[in-house]
């Protein structure tokens, strides 16, 4: 708990200047694409920015950091995920997501597949997003439970999702990049040296590696990071970005480079947990909040605070972003005033908040669960981009197959057999195999190219 006169400044003073940061110039934003879309005209520096807040969030930095504190440095596997995964999206879709430019990704799938498939992806992709936003509720609620003992979960939630709303409501995507740049550039420096003072304290226990790899499996990482692969590419709130991108190459460049920083930033986030081995936890998704608390001198202690509200905060607003370009794309026309978009984020965040109180227990594992519906597009978004002969019918046989193997691999093997391992390497090709076959044998196409 932060009860030092100088920490909680510092704590009000970055939230001042975060929430300063996103009202700032809000009042410029008056159409809906500017709010949306910043009128697609983000350079290297912002997009970068907000492209690595996008990913920074506390849910994985919850989870990574609880692996760090029960498997010590074993857990620096963790970050491979994300960098693996969007070099991969850098390599493969940043261009082509900008040559598409539209509003939503969902949209792509309409123009290549038709309207009905076009609506489904819609779809699935609002429900994932809205189990993703829930879980960043929980989790940025878990981080300052032990900040304020003895207050109920519900107001914790509510009082912060009411701060994340503060920064962003009336500016939009436009303010999303503004509080982007500002905590980006004081993460870059706060995280490494977290994990400077975290290895100045005495060594931590040493854990038996043949433990460590029971509870963090090789095949497990590597299951993340094939399903990160095929869903990122997806990710609308991803999309949205790369669309607001000034060009191809400006895309290209800002995902490449947010994948090393990630990497780095995830890995001082491990190194920094691992330090807290020797220290008796009653829940291990408690390690980060605990080391901030513990290792960190005064002033420092309420910056870190801070910059976890910051973490999960421009992570959830870029998700409700991307679901206000999804519902405004794909089920209404785009309009001339941001009114109908301000409204309909205060909807989801209202959505947010109930499902992170009512549903959602475990963070990692309900994160992990919430890219079934994604990674089942993942055939109809590569071939509709690589390959012409793709057809509706290889993209709904796709789909379902794509169902129905995460669903069957989640409640046959479940989260204690390691459903991500048969899922990633059995589920993911069979989505491509059963979708080239569907295409072969139904040779209608679509002959668009993007």
């Amino acid at each position: 708990m932060i009860s030092s006169s100088v920490d909680i400044g510092f704590f009000v003073a970055f939230m001042a200047l975060l929430i300063g940061s996103g009202i700032y110039r809000a009042r410029r934003v008056q159409s809906e694409r500017g709010y949306l879309l910043a009128d697609r005209n983000t350079g290297l520096f912002s997009l970068t920015a907000t492209l690595v807040m996008t990913e920074f969030n506390t849910a994985t930095l919850i989870s990574f950091a609880s692996m760090g504190y029960l498997v010590g440095l074993r857990a620096l596997l963790l970050p491979l995920i994300f960098l693996v995964g969007l070099l991969f999206y850098a390599a493969v879709v940043a261009k082509k997501w900008k040559s598409y430019n539209g509003l939503s990704v969902a949209g792509f799938f309409t123009e290549r597949y038709g309207r009905d498939i076009g609506l489904f992806a819609s779809i699935t992709l609002l429900l994932a997003m809205a189990g993703f936003s829930a879980t960043y509720v929980k989790s940025l609620s878990l981080l300052f439970a032990p900040l304020i003992p003895g207050v109920s979960p519900w107001l914790v939630s509510g009082v912060l999702v009411a701060l994340v709303l503060l920064m962003i409501w009336r500016g939009g995507l436009v303010s999303i990049i503004r509080t982007d740049l500002v905590s980006g550039v004081i993460i870059l420096a706060f995280f490494p040296i977290l994990a400077f003072f975290a290895g100045r304290g005495e060594a931590p226990p040493v854990i038996d590696s043949n433990l460590a790899a029971q509870m963090l499996p090789s095949r497990f990482v590597i299951s993340l990071i094939v399903l990160t692969m095929f869903t990122y590419i997806l990710a609308p709130w991803y999309g949205q970005k790369i669309f607001a991108a000034r060009s191809e190459k400006v895309a290209y460049r800002a995902v490449g480079l947010s994948a090393l920083i990630v990497f780095a930033l995830y890995g001082c986030v491990v190194f920094s947990a691992s330090a807290m081995r020797g220290v008796d936890l009653t829940n291990p998704e408690m390690a980060l909040g605990e080391v901030i608390l513990r290792v960190l001198p005064t002033g420092l202690r309420g910056l870190g605070v801070g910059i976890l509200f910051a973490a999960s905060a421009t992570t959830l607003t870029g998700v409700w972003s991307a679901m206000c370009t999804l519902v405004i794309g794909d089920f209404m026309k785009e309009g001339a005033s941001a009114r109908r978009s301000r409204g309909l984020t205060v909807c989801f965040a209202l959505c947010s908040f109930l499902l992170a109180n009512l549903f959602v227990d475990r963070v990692f594992d309900k994160l992990i669960l919430a890219n079934i519906p994604i990674a089942a597009l993942s055939f109809a978004l590569l071939a509709g981009f690589y390959w012409k002969g793709a057809t509706r019918m290889g993209a709904l046989v796709s789909i379902g197959v794509g169902w129905a193997s995460g669903l069957f691999a989640y409640f046959y093997f479940g989260e204690v057999g390691g459903y991500t391992w048969y899922w990633a390497i059995f589920g993911i090709p069979i989505i491509f195999i059963t979708g080239i076959v569907s295409s072969l044998l139904f040779k209608r196409k679509v002959a668009i190219d993007f």
